[in-house]
């Protein structure tokens, strides 16, 4: 985690960032190690603690995936789930378990599902009747049974941007519980003879700062779980509320802790399963941001410090849209500092500028220690959906990642060069 040393210069995970910055170059993604470990720890134990059942932690691989994140989830007893034959190669590749391994996504192609089911991986979750039959289809072909969960969708909004939130009735993840098609596809599952149905998922979408939507949509499921077995005779065993837990991104959020988050999902799932006189289920969460968000950082060079005398003044910096949209993407705000003053007063207010040919920005009215070019100036709390999201625009290479493990740095994922950008080229 990031901290400001006894000199006033930013450290993470111990290591001093500047001087990382300095040997590794820039832009540079940075993630502490340990502290990733120990927040796989905390949902582990919390979970154990809170719920009296059966209870799994898995990772969300789209926040932050490569192949060393995959062997620390295997360390660590997580399970995983992968949004994309890509995320679920590198895990495979990485040693991880393939019953350790749930397979997300929309629209999986042919060659994804058969990929997934020749691994004989933990679950599949399906996202509609269409995806239930394909993979009835190919399981069959390969002379297997395919245990799946169906991905519901409660209809349960939350206070985020509507490109976050997933459980809404108008998604193109799930299906919806409150048009009776969410049913109809149970049905199906049940008279397909290569699929196995385990369970249901939901995911409500990111970041979830309040814990009533757990609760809500705890109680949703629930009662469809307890539904499908009155009337269909049938129990489904497994029970995944998916993830979407908030980080602290700036100073003056307030988010729970990870204990206050479980004990609430605990506490409503046992009141919805007595409530509907229902056996308590096999319990999965997908925690993805929560885990890699607050440990890393990302640094930046600053170019060019370019002031609009009563307008704004533009800070520019060698990155930008390719190794972090999340900003031009739906207006993440991220807090920012000088590593090498870091524990002085924040007197400029900036618009952070990426170096595309593209009017992209990293965010504006921006907090900062005085600025001036060649500066290193570092973005906090970029551990996710930054790497994931990055880009070649421009033909710009994606930055390394470096890893902090007690205190001492190492490569996890190598800078791309222009000969890495051209090298699919025919």
């Amino acid at each position: 985690m990031e901290q400001i040393n006894g000199q006033g210069r930013l450290t993470l995970g111990g290591a001093d960032v500047a001087a990382l910055a300095a040997e590794y170059g820039t832009p540079l993604y940075l993630m502490d190690e340990d502290a990733i470990r120990d927040h796989c720890r905390a949902f582990v134990g919390a979970l154990a603690e809170a719920y009296p059942g059966d209870g799994r932690v898995a990772y969300a691989s789209k926040a932050f995936c490569c192949t060393h994140m995959s062997r620390i989830l295997k360390e660590e007893a997580m399970l995983t789930d992968v949004a994309s034959g890509g995320e679920l190669y590198t895990a495979l590749q990485a040693g991880f378990p393939p019953e350790g391994i749930i397979f997300h996504g929309n629209n999986k192609t042919e060659s994804e599902l058969r990929y997934a089911i020749q691994n004989n991986i933990r679950r599949i979750v399906a996202n509609g009747v269409e995806e239930l039959e394909r993979v009835s289809r190919i399981a069959a072909g390969l002379g297997k049974t395919a245990s799946v969960s169906l991905r519901l969708s409660p209809g349960i909004e939350i206070d985020a941007h509507s490109a976050v939130q997933t459980s809404k009735l108008d998604s193109k993840f799930g299906v919806p519980i409150e048009t009776g098609v969410a049913f109809g596809a149970v049905k199906l599952a049940l008279s397909l003879p290569s699929v196995k149905l385990e369970g249901v998922h939901c995911h409500l979408g990111s970041p979830v700062f309040a814990t009533e939507p757990y609760t809500q949509a705890a109680d949703v499921m629930l009662a469809f779980m307890a539904r499908v077995r009155d009337e269909l005779a049938y129990t489904l065993d497994e029970l995944n509320l998916g993830g979407g837990f908030a980080v602290r991104y700036l100073p003056e959020q307030e988010v729970r802790g990870i204990p206050e988050y479980i004990e609430v999902i605990s506490e409503a799932v046992q009141a919805a399963a007595a409530r509907y006189s229902f056996p308590l289920p096999s319990l999965v969460i997908e925690p993805g941001r929560r885990i890699v968000a607050d440990t890393g950082l990302t640094v930046y060079t600053v170019g060019s410090v370019k002031e609009i005398p009563g307008v704004r003044t533009y800070v520019s910096v060698d990155g930008g849209l390719p190794d972090n949209p999340r900003y031009m993407l739906y207006g993440a705000k991220y807090e920012i500092t000088l590593p090498e003053r870091a524990s002085g007063e924040k007197t400029q207010t900036v618009t952070l500028a990426g170096r595309c040919c593209e009017n992209e920005l990293l965010g504006s009215d921006m907090p900062v220690q005085p600025v001036k070019p060649g500066d290193f100036l570092a973005v906090l709390k970029t551990g996710a959906y930054n790497y994931s999201m990055a880009s070649h625009y421009n033909r710009v290479p994606k930055p390394p990642v470096v890893m902090l493990r007690g205190g001492e740095a190492f490569v996890a994922v190598r800078r791309e060069t222009w000969e890495d950008v051209c090298r699919m080229d025919v």
